[in-house]
């Protein structure tokens, strides 16, 4: 069965770094678009960012344009997220998403909380 395992969510101080990773099984992981959603507290679970099956195009929201950068290696069934410069509205639960036939999967999330 299909299933998305997400990992690299921590407490980060404003401003710094990290790498939040999604190992993938149970499908063609190479031939499928990935995404990263958020969820904040409180908030509705928005886009980050989309990798096309190649990571020869990437997409991502105004809010995290030029901090984040979405890249996969086909050959570990992994998508990544880095994420730089990070900031206090950045806080969330970060989830990997795919979608198969028309139905959407999910990871469960990995927490990133960014604060003094």
């Amino acid at each position: 069965q299909v299933q998305l395992v997400e990992s690299g969510g921590g407490l980060v101080q404003p401003g710094g770094s990290l790498r939040l990773s999604c190992a993938a099984s149970g499908f063609t992981f190479s031939s499928y678009v990935m995404r990263w959603y958020r969820q904040a507290p409180g908030k509705e679970r928005e886009l980050v960012a989309t990798i096309s099956t190649t990571g020869g195009y990437t997409n991502y929201a105004d809010s995290v344009k030029g901090r984040f950068t979405c890249s996969r290696d086909n050959a570990k069934n992994t998508v990544y997220l880095q994420m730089n410069s990070l900031k206090p509205e950045d806080t969330a639960v970060y989830y990997c998403n795919t979608r198969l036939n028309g139905k959407d999967y999910w990871g469960k999330g990995t927490l990133v909380t960014v604060s003094s």
